[in-house]
């Protein structure tokens, strides 16, 4: 049986769908630089999970550095590949831009060319709905043009799924584009709103409310996220035959190449989901109201028809049910 290669691992994401994949019965290899983004003793508690695993293999490599991400490929022979190593973070990507143009298109080139030559069966890559930028008609579908990108991490996602495309177009190679929806949930990111939210609310610290909390959010809970990896890396796109050069559809294409956006299409006011963590904490939270950061958008909505059309998933835990979840994780494990 062929691995199947899990790039970020050790990273929110790619812990909770590298977990799904071990529970299925499958062999993963890991793939993670543990860098200190935020801190590693998280990464290193994600990965302790998934080392209980015999079939579970981990390789500290950075997809950035071609000659050790070929040598990985070369010893792994994975069957498919599942990419979610990146550097993440709208904000961050203002202040440090090389390190988004490292990870995310030099580290995403290096993975296309391993999958190339490795003849990997099915490449699927996270996007982001941060692609959608200036666009302001919802709920976003992934049948809109996405050409007006507001953050240096979103152009980098955009140029992501332009650059599988053209790998999925020369070199029939299926890939899978799927943007994200503001995933929270337990083992979550330090620098996300949600862990920033929480442990400000428990420390008793004020906690900044951006756009003086006018703004909507599809929050998507963690597992629905792993369940939509896992539904469309079964599901290998072939080329759709309707494709048409003359109303070219950005979602599918005449390659083997699909997106997919994986949102619970349900947007909550970003002062309701601080006031379920409130509930859930026990503890009432110091807001301080700020203006639109650069790079922010004031709301998200996914359609995620096509997702439920082809795979027969539909993302639908409840914010309470989800809030809840991610608070008694917080708890247990800060204590």
């Amino acid at each position: 049986m062929q691995p199947i290669l899990v790039t970020g691992a050790a990273g929110f994401i790619g812990f909770h769908v590298a977990k799904r994949l071990l529970d299925r019965g499958e062999r993963v290899v890991g793939v993670d630089n543990l860098n200190d983004y935020y801190d590693p003793r998280l990464k290193r508690d994600r990965l302790a999970q998934l080392s209980v695993s015999d079939h579970f293999e981990f390789s500290e490599v950075d997809v950035a550095d071609n000659a050790s991400l070929v040598e990985l490929f070369r010893a792994a022979k994975p069957g498919a590949v599942i990419h979610l190593a990146a550097q993440a973070g709208v904000r961050y990507s203002i202040e440090n831009p090389d390190a988004y143009v490292q990870s995310n298109l030099v580290g995403f080139g290096n993975i296309l060319e391993a999958c190339r030559h490795h003849e990997v069966r099915h490449l699927v890559f996270a996007s982001s709905s941060s692609v959608y930028g200036a666009n302001t008609r919802v709920p976003f579908s992934e049948h809109d043009a996405v050409d007006h990108p507001i953050s240096l991490y979103a152009a980098t996602k955009k140029a992501n799924e332009l650059m599988a495309h053209t790998y999925s177009h020369l070199f029939r190679l299926p890939t899978t584009g799927l943007r994200f929806f503001t995933v929270y949930g337990p083992w979550g990111r330090p620098d996300m709103a949600p862990f920033l939210f929480a442990r400000a609310i428990r420390e008793g610290r004020p906690i900044k409310v951006f756009n003086n909390g006018a703004m909507r959010r599809d929050f998507t809970y963690i597992d629905d996220i792993a369940e939509g990896v896992l539904r469309t890396l079964d599901r290998i796109p072939s080329p759709m035959p309707s494709w048409s050069s003359d109303h070219p559809d950005p979602a599918t294409s005449s390659a083997p190449y699909r997106i997919y956006n994986i949102g619970n299409s349900a947007p909550v006011d970003l002062l309701r989901f601080i006031e379920l963590l409130e509930q859930n904490l026990g503890c009432c939270a110091e807001k301080h109201f700020l203006p639109l950061q650069p790079g922010d958008v004031v709301a998200t909505y996914a359609d995620t028809s096509a997702l439920s059309r082809d795979t027969g998933f539909t993302p639908a835990t409840p914010i309470e049910v989800g809030v809840a979840r991610f608070a008694a994780w917080f708890n247990e494990y800060y204590g």
